[in-house]
């Protein structure tokens, strides 16, 4: 069977440009934190990013994605390139493309096209660890790959078409070797999809076994944007030693630590972290893993208070949380990187509205946020800032749900004398 990779790398660092696009729906300042985004992803698979091209259309073209015009602006940068000696390895694109789409593309730049879909896929296959990660993402990669096939073969359709006069179109007999290859990679695909979920099914029935033999015990599941600090307070809380680095999506695997409070013990797990455009298909696969946001007792959603976007950011987390199921779970906010917040102070004159880059963090408290009470900690993980306060706020939410669960567990005797 054909291998399926989209590993973007190769023995040599790997150069890109980076396409999107300013709609009516997605202004220049949200494009701008999108093409942020994407190139930190580029990072993450061992890109080096060399320039952005955005352009300003009501919508993608159905089959350029960018105006025929600003296509040929890129072709001219990369033959430019190419002219100093400096290859452009791949374009990305910022949002996913159809086949039609990859094709053309292909075609009018010479060079390897990739979506962001297809690039989170890339960094998906180089973190997964475990055979469950492992299968989950071959699944996603599978179910990328099924409705682009087509472009895989398109130098091998009409050839050999057959004898017989007037050589009709789609006639019984004139099909060319392209077009029955691609049958039969779609019936070797469809036929491993089925298999892979038949794998994952398995893999879920276990994990439910394992979940329903971790006694009595309130779940708490640490939930967020990629990249917002979770294993690193994973690590703090359960003193234990988590994968933890500045790249997206560090954890695919969830981990799970039982962590002791003041002698009352919880389940902490640590989850895949949420991207705004993220793959439905990765959504679907990883099912067994976000399994375990969806029973959890308590949802923590950590942020990075310190992104310009974190709002934006904490929406596309609800967003996921709602599609999963979980959005009348009781949740605490934890506001990670407080030593990472930096802002501007505006000048007395100016009129214009606040926005994140020019508010401080105090006055950002009295906003919203001054509406969860309790709810809610601002901390540094890396710092440690706060530590102390977490655990006693955590404390005092898990044991409030213990008390509603287990309402006649001899567990909580003992804390309830320390309390006296």
């Amino acid at each position: 069977m054909k291998e399926f990779n989209l590993d973007t790398r190769n023995a040599g660092p790997e150069t890109a440009i980076l396409v999107g696009l300013v709609t009516q729906q997605q202004d220049e300042r949200r494009t701008a934190e999108y093409l942020d985004e994407l190139e930190f992803l580029a990072d993450t698979a061992g890109v080096s990013v060399l320039r952005r091209f955005t352009q300003k259309i009501d919508a993608a073209h159905a089959v350029t994605y960018v105006g025929k015009g600003k296509l040929e602006e890129i072709r001219a940068y990369i033959a430019q390139m190419e002219d100093n000696e400096q290859e452009v390895g791949m374009a990305i694109f910022d949002d996913e493309l159809s086949s039609k789409q990859i094709s053309a593309i292909e075609q009018a730049l010479q060079v390897k096209v990739l979506d962001r879909t297809s690039l989170i896929l890339d960094i998906f296959a180089m973190r997964a660890q475990t055979a469950n990660a492992k299968t989950q993402v071959e699944l996603a990669q599978y179910k990328y790959l099924l409705p682009r096939l087509q472009r895989m073969w398109t130098h091998l359709e009409r050839q050999g078409g057959g004898s017989g006069a007037g050589g009709g179109k789609g006639m019984v007999g004139l099909r060319g070797p392209g077009e029955t290859q691609l049958e039969m990679d779609r019936r070797i695909i469809t036929k491993r999809i089925s298999w892979l979920k038949q794998q994952l099914v398995d893999i879920d029935r276990q994990k439910t076994t394992q979940r329903s033999n971790r006694g009595r015990m309130i779940r708490v599941a640490l939930v967020g944007y990629t990249n917002v600090g979770k294993s690193t307070i994973m690590n703090l809380l359960s003193k234990s030693n988590v994968f933890a680095e500045n790249k997206l999506f560090a954890t695919l695997d969830t981990t799970v630590r039982k962590v002791v409070v003041d002698n009352l013990p919880f389940l902490l797990s640590d989850t895949v972290g949420f991207i705004r455009k993220l793959p439905t298909d990765l959504v679907d696969s990883f099912k067994s893993t976000l399994d375990e946001v969806r029973e959890a007792d308590l949802l923590v959603h950590v942020v990075d208070i310190s992104h310009p976007d974190f709002e934006d950011q904490m929406k596309t987390v609800d967003g996921t949380l709602g599609d999963l199921g979980c959005s009348g779970k009781p949740v605490f906010v934890i506001f990670n990187k407080i030593d990472a917040y930096t802002w501007t102070e505006k000048a007395p004159d100016d009129l214009t509205p606040a926005t994140r880059e020019n508010v401080s963090m105090e006055e950002l408290m009295r906003t919203w946020m001054a509406r969860l009470g309790e709810d809610c900690i601002f901390i540094s993980a890396t710092q440690r800032t706060n530590l102390e306060e977490l655990r006693t706020l955590l404390y005092n939410r898990v044991r409030e749900l213990h008390v509603q669960k287990y309402p006649y567990n001899d567990f909580l005797y003992p804390i309830e004398d320390q309390d006296q």
